[in-house]
């Protein structure tokens, strides 16, 4: 029996599966951190929607990046990190589509699924727990 990423725990995604950087003019960076604020080393991001798809491990920072096109108010984005026993789901909007995030989000949350703009590039971090805790989808 092979072994899905949801099935086991890593650390492996550095090696297991191969980065897709996805194609577009839009380059998306963040950061995977942890309750703590500190960086999440091997986790494993994947954005999807629209017809489009990029995966990203994170680096030593936690860092991650992609490059996307903006054919939707939103991309899905899924999270693999070690501890989680399943993925986790959330939302990137892209600034300027706020409106478009659920109404039954916390609107003090609604934040955390909103890209903000940075010298030429979208921002987006996702943060695992804590008080800016990233809002997650069942």
């Amino acid at each position: 029996m092979i072994s899905t990423p949801s099935q086991t725990v890593g650390p492996f995604f550095g090696f297991a599966l191969p980065q897709v950087d996805g194609e577009g003019d839009v380059r998306v960076e963040g950061q995977l951190l942890d309750g703590s604020g500190e960086p999440v080393p091997d986790g494993l991001l994947e954005v999807s929607g629209d017809g489009q798809f990029a995966r990203c491990r994170t680096d030593e920072e936690g860092a991650f990046h992609f490059a996307v096109r903006r054919t939707s108010p939103f991309l899905t984005v899924t999270v693999f990190a070690r501890g989680l026993l399943r993925h986790l789901s959330t939302r990137m909007y892209f600034p300027g589509q706020e409106g478009d995030v659920p109404a039954s989000v916390e609107a003090g949350r609604r934040h955390t699924l909103v890209a903000r703009q940075d010298r030429g590039v979208l921002r987006f971090d996702v943060r695992l727990q804590g008080p800016e805790e990233t809002v997650f989808f069942v």
